[in-house]
């Protein structure tokens, strides 16, 4: 079924869970990644990391820009593109993330990592109903839209628990997510279930959403085209992402359809064949 956001209180059954919160939220099964990745070299990243092609300075865009960079492809999916800035260790920077538009039904759809631009993003969307927003992260271009795109609709807010300290950097304390996500849990939208993978490394609560029966995941930051996605913000564990991606995104079906916050969209099979790159990169 689906939900309606409501106000935050105990639940009737008294087990704490906010009313309103769909009740196939799987809160007992975890599965948390290894800390490392086993038998492998695992080098630092560096200090500074953050995706050079998603960036630029931060003058040169202006925050909340937004672009609808293509097409909905054949399942309905679509990726809106939003400019706006962020502030890694201090440094500000200009950053281009992806937002993606994931149809539940005709007329209902999820949003998943509401970046910069929310109006843009309730425009892309058009007539049908936000029935949920998805972050995989609560870095700002996973957040900064969420309150927007989930008011039109009252759609319930998910984001994992470890990331309520950036989300409340961004938004405040007053305005709070509605679902808090557990590791291994499954989200069931109408017919569609949602998996929610925890796939930290990039930041503490990190997660990836798969969806079997369409064959997709959305990697948030842990993974991107070509390499692992960017870490900093005063948070780095790049051995925890090479183990999320190893150990969970690559056990994924091969031909699973990777949809990352940043740049292009690409596949498990392709990125498989990059890893042993990332783990012990050459001299």
């Amino acid at each position: 079924m689906f939900w309606k956001k409501k106000a935050k209180q105990e639940s009737a059954s008294g087990d704490g869970s906010p009313e309103g919160a769909p009740a196939d939220v799987d809160t007992n099964s975890v599965a948390k990644a290894k800390d490392e990745v086993d038998g492998a070299s695992t080098p630092e990243r560096p200090a500074d990391a953050i995706d050079a092609d998603n960036v630029a300075d931060a003058e040169a865009v202006s925050d909340g820009g937004s672009d609808e960079a293509e097409a909905a492809s054949d399942d309905g999916i679509r990726l809106v593109e939003s400019t706006g800035t962020l502030t890694v260790d201090d440094v500000e920077h200009a950053a281009v993330s992806n937002s993606w538009i994931f149809p539940v039904s005709d007329d209902e759809v999820i949003v998943v990592d509401p970046a910069f631009d929310g109006d843009a993003l309730v425009k892309a969307v058009g007539g049908r109903e936000v029935v949920l927003v998805l972050c995989t992260s609560g870095v700002r271009d996973h957040i900064a839209g969420a309150l927007a795109v989930a008011e039109a609709d009252e759609a319930p807010i998910a984001l994992h628990k470890k990331e309520l300290r950036l989300w409340r950097r961004e938004h405040g304390a007053e305005q709070v997510p509605d679902l808090e996500l557990e590791d291994g849990g499954t989200l069931e939208v109408g017919d569609v279930t949602i998996e929610v993978l925890a796939t930290p490394g990039s930041s503490p609560g990190a997660v990836s959403f798969y969806v079997p029966e369409r064959g997709v995941v959305f990697t948030g930051d842990t993974l991107v085209k070509g390499r692992p996605g960017p870490v900093g913000d005063g948070y780095r564990d790049f051995t925890g992402q090479l183990a999320s991606i190893g150990e969970t995104l690559l056990a994924l079906p091969a031909d699973t359809r990777v949809l990352p916050a940043h740049g292009e969209e690409t596949t498990i099979a392709a990125e498989a064949a990059n890893f042993d790159d990332w783990v012990t990169p050459e001299d």
